[in-house]
């Protein structure tokens, strides 16, 4: 059995969600009951393959909240996604994905610090980030619009927004190995590490956001935008491309000019219609057939029985595990969302 631990984009949404799902208890609470609020599986999940195999899991909210990120309310987030991944191994899970910011969490977390909790020993080769079929879903996604919309990679600027994490350094990478994308402008906060990815790669100039995005006819946003920041649409290439790969994804709201595509990235598209609700409340254009890479990841961990945290840490996404997790995603159905 597959697992997959999300959570919401706001208290707002947490609160309607809460009722539509039949938890008025939650339903009118403020963030400080969130903060105390114990994991739930809400959703059992079938899913069926392109080769016919039918496999079973379980949707565990959480309860954790972006609002809790804030520094004093830090400690709160750790322990939300703790409390969540022991319950969904309680709960006799063999692989479960953590969605959204569950991930970011743990990128400089050591869990060998943390494993014991209560009874519980977590067996942490039972979670994976899902990032690494994220990354390839990505990569996907700029090789193919690039086509849909006639950007010619080979003559193409790509902007990396969130270069040096862990999403972003595993697209760079992809773009600089497996295609002849003409140009890499790397953007993030952390200079060190921009410039080490820089001496990795061999390539790429390191530059703000204001200087990058007027330069860019592809750009792949694989962090959070800054509180603040807007984007002025007529700056940028006309045709350009934004993928958004952030969460929440809110590029599309912000820009809106016939010159701009933007698509959502890192989400993919199965043949066959899956058996969930979950879906329904953030908000896909197909609840059905649409879902997050990081998730599809543990489903394609269970499908092929590759009980392993695939995806795990900072900058440890390989060439080799993406052309293999994308070889099963392609086996079993998943496509990329494409414009």
């Amino acid at each position: 059995m597959f697992g997959l631990i999300g959570h919401l984009t706001s208290l707002e949404h947490a609160q309607s969600v809460a009722k539509e799902l039949g938890y008025p208890e939650y339903a009118d609470q403020g963030l400080e009951f969130w903060c105390m609020a114990p994991p739930q599986i809400v959703d059992t999940i079938t899913v069926t393959s392109l080769t016919g195999q039918i496999i079973q899991g379980k949707y565990v909210e959480s309860c954790f909240l972006p609002e809790m990120l804030a520094s004093h309310r830090f400690k709160a987030a750790t322990r939300k996604i703790i409390n969540a991944m022991t319950h969904a191994q309680k709960h006799g899970i063999n692989i479960t994905a953590l969605g959204g910011f569950s991930s970011i969490i743990f990128e400089k977390f050591n869990l060998q610090q943390i494993k014991q909790i209560r009874n519980v020993t977590l067996e942490l080769k039972r979670f994976t980030t899902g990032n690494t079929h994220t990354a390839y879903i990505i990569c996907r996604q700029v090789e193919q619009a690039s086509q849909q919309m006639g950007i010619d990679l080979s003559q193409a600027t790509v902007a990396i927004c969130g270069a040096t994490g862990d999403i972003g350094s595993a697209v760079c990478r992809w773009l600089d190995a497996r295609t002849d994308v003409a140009e890499l402008l790397l953007v993030a906060r952390d200079q060190e590490r921009l410039q080490d990815l820089q001496t990795d790669l061999g390539r790429g100039k390191i530059l703000s956001l204001d200087q990058a995005l007027p330069l860019a006819d592809i750009v792949v946003w694989v962090a959070s935008m800054p509180k603040g920041v807007e984007i002025d649409s007529t700056t940028l290439k006309h045709p350009c491309l934004m993928i958004d790969g952030g969460y929440p994804k809110n590029l599309a709201t912000q820009i809106q000019h016939p010159g701009v595509s933007v698509l959502n990235g890192g989400i993919v598209e199965h043949s066959l219609d899956i058996d969930w609700r979950i879906m329904h409340i953030v908000n896909m254009n197909i609840p059905s057939r649409q879902l997050f890479a990081c998730f599809a990841e543990s489903m394609l961990l269970e499908f092929e029985q590759w009980y392993t945290n695939f995806s795990w840490g900072r900058n440890q996404i390989t060439l080799e595990n993406m052309d293999k997790i994308g070889q099963v995603s392609v086996k079993h159905g998943f496509q990329p969302l494409l414009l």
